[in-house]
């Protein structure tokens, strides 16, 4: 199973990105996705998860800025990011967790995607 991430880039404050991660391989059913992101010197952080059911959560600093979304059918992941502040800049990274056709359960990371907002 592999995890494309793309959509990060240069914007300034107040700006807006889309992130996505897109899933292939090996796929029976892919569970929670989420992403995290991991800023210079810093731990990795949880931004937002969303269930298969559609149920999602996010940290409290992207709260009403930030959304989570999936297409099953595409077995996709987005992160649709709104009034973009210096302190979001950080390499956002998707996690996805997989039943794989040969009913193994795994978690897999994406490569990461830089996401650099400009004061």
């Amino acid at each position: 199973v592999q995890l494309q991430a793309s959509g990060g880039g240069l914007v300034h404050s107040g700006g807006y990105l889309r992130l996505s991660c897109a899933a292939s391989g090996s796929i029976s059913r892919i569970r929670d996705m989420a992403w995290y992101r991991q800023a210079p010197g810093k731990q990795r952080e949880l931004v937002a998860t969303i269930t298969d059911g559609g149920s999602t959560n996010y940290v409290d600093s992207v709260k009403g800025r930030f959304t989570i979304s999936r297409d099953n059918a595409k077995n996709t992941v987005y992160l649709q990011m709104n009034s973009l502040t210096p302190e979001d800049t950080a390499v956002y990274l998707c996690n996805v967790a997989v039943t794989r056709r040969d009913y193994l359960k795994r978690i897999y990371w994406g490569q990461g995607t830089l996401v650099t907002v400009s004061s």
